[in-house]
């Protein structure tokens, strides 16, 4: 698994070397030295939609409505920057992210069956809130496009849905359960049962989570959307920036439809190369050069390091902590 990661990281940044080359390095340099401490503007756009995020998480958490949000929403908010952060800098694909998330849920004091049901749900919810911001920016496409467009964008969104509606009816009917059977019959001199009861457990809790969310979950995936929705800004604000202004539905298009092409490139450690690839495919419908649009991806890649660095500090003072602790209970 982790050798796949790599490859696919070296493939993105080969991939990421080669659109540089083809258009020139020093054009898409020059355009980024325009921006020069901008880019921390660009970062503090970001923290609306991680705040935003983190409440879609904590709506999750709260066992009651009645319960004060205060604990719960400064646990999904150093869970949503450290999976972000785990994303963006580590070599673990976009599963990484999630997986962070819970351990971290978990360290904080959630069960474990809670923590991943939690995640799960919410991730769930989160995409389905980016299809239908997706689905926004494919209206927008069609106003600008040729005709032709239409049905492509249309049949992508499509087999899209019934992805994530697969994944939902995997979750009701026992997911995690079947992945462990899957490794059993994939591994079988390996004892699964152990693996089989925690699965079977946090499959309980997801289907809790459905049951007696009720308006929580509508909550969380609004806010998920609204999230989606404000990182608009930061698209608007970067190519201001850049020197080639553009209007609010422009940057709609180009943050709807890039963070489609982010996500359909999930296995590939922090999309490298394909993003910067979906860019310069859609800079030609708003009238970009190519090298303002590479600009925009480096530079949304130098706000994720800014805000992902710390984050990767905090997340091992957090695991040498915890392994501490459990030293100490151990003894």
């Amino acid at each position: 698994m982790r050798r796949a990661a790599l490859l696919s990281l070296l493939a993105g940044g080969a991939l990421l070397l080669v659109l540089l080359a083809w258009q020139g390095m020093d054009s898409v340099l020059s355009a980024l030295a325009l921006v020069g401490w901008g880019v921390l503007s660009i970062t503090a756009l970001h923290l609306p939609p991680l705040l935003l995020d983190a409440g879609a998480i904590a709506v999750l958490l709260r066992p009651t409505s009645a319960a004060p949000a205060s604990p719960y929403f400064r646990s999904a908010l150093l869970a949503r920057w450290l999976g972000e952060s785990v994303n963006s800098l580590m070599p673990a694909g976009q599963i990484g992210g999630p997986v962070l998330m819970v351990r971290h849920l978990t360290q904080r004091g959630l069960g474990g069956s809670q923590a991943t049901a939690v995640i799960t749900v919410s991730t769930t919810l989160q995409t389905a809130a980016q299809l239908v911001f997706t689905l926004v920016g494919i209206a927008v496409c069609c106003a600008y496009a040729s005709g032709n467009v239409t049905v492509p964008l249309l049949s992508v969104s499509g087999v899209l849905l019934l992805l994530l509606y697969a994944f939902y009816v995997a979750q009701r009917r026992g997911l995690f359960e079947m992945l462990v059977q899957g490794l059993g019959r994939a591994l079988p001199r390996h004892d699964w049962t152990h693996w089989l009861e925690r699965a079977r457990g946090a499959d309980l809790a997801v289907q809790s989570v459905y049951r007696n969310s009720g308006s929580r979950a509508a909550w969380s995936f609004a806010l998920s959307l609204v999230g989606w929705a404000v990182g608009v800004a930061e698209v608007w604000l970067a190519l201001r920036l850049l020197g080639h202004p553009v209007g609010w539905t422009e940057a709609l298009l180009l943050e709807s439809l890039g963070q489609a092409v982010r996500a359909a490139a999930f296995a590939i450690p922090g999309a490298l190369g394909v993003q910067e690839g979906g860019y310069l495919l859609l800079a030609h419908l708003v009238g970009l050069p190519p090298s303002t649009a590479l600009a925009l991806s480096l530079l949304k890649r130098a706000r994720e390091i800014i805000l992902a660095v710390p984050g990767i500090v905090y997340l091992q003072h957090a695991e040498r902590r915890w392994r501490r602790i459990r030293a100490q209970g151990a003894g």
